[in-house]
């Protein structure tokens, strides 16, 4: 009664905190709700016997993942404004594909089917030689291979959509143009002034030109 009690406290934490992801207004906290629905799925991961996967569920993604996300967030300077700019252009397109990816997701729920013999799988013993981990490995790397070098292929996807984004402004950074600087004449460069004695930087302040182009 109390793990059951437990599993329904923790994912109703985790649907409203993976909602306000998505719905919050600050980035800053869409990452700390995420922290959240983190920690809360790593609740259910150890109710259900997976000890390992909430150990790098908590490691790996709260304290890395999320972290670096707030991070980023905090310390650029990211113009959200001119980020949303382009949001209305891109509704139609948006909605499109949030349609198809909406009737595909029924397609499965609908042909979805629960096997009779579901319930038998948690009654059946780990063997003594494997411990959890193990286990675990053998299952994803065998018979699940495909599938998680598929969410691995998704990762990179979305790691270099994110950068492509994060560069796509304009170039401020200033460049040095060595050919131009081999090209420019020694008297654009290089002033010879004869001081006098006693004379000093102030000789050299007014023999100095008026103008001078910069150096590139």
């Amino acid at each position: 009664m109390i793990v059951a009690l437990a599993f329904y406290v923790f994912a109703a934490i985790l649907l409203l905190s993976a909602c306000m992801v998505i719905t919050a207004r600050n980035p800053v906290h869409s990452v700390l709700f995420l922290i959240l629905a983190f920690i809360n799925a790593a609740a259910l991961f150890v109710l259900a016997g997976a000890e390992f996967l909430a150990m790098v569920l908590v490691i790996v993604y709260v304290g890395a993942v999320a972290v670096l996300f707030l991070f980023v967030v905090m310390m650029l300077d990211v113009d959200f404004a001119a980020l949303r700019e382009g949001f209305q252009r891109y509704a139609p397109l948006g909605l499109l594909i949030g349609f198809i990816l909406m009737v595909e997701i029924g397609a499965v729920a609908v042909g979805w089917t629960v096997t009779p013999a579901a319930h038998l799988a948690s009654q059946v013993p780990m063997p003594a030689d494997m411990s959890n981990t193990a286990a675990l490995g053998d299952l994803i790397y065998t018979r699940y291979m495909f599938a998680f070098e598929l969410v691995a292929l998704l990762l990179l996807v979305a790691m270099i959509g994110a950068i492509v984004l994060t560069h796509s402004g304009e170039r401020r950074s200033r460049r040095q143009d060595i050919s131009a600087q081999h090209q420019r004449p020694i008297d654009e460069t290089l002033t010879m002034v004869k001081l006098g004695i006693g004379k000093g930087a102030k000789q050299m302040t007014q023999s100095a030109p008026a103008s001078q182009e910069t150096i590139r």
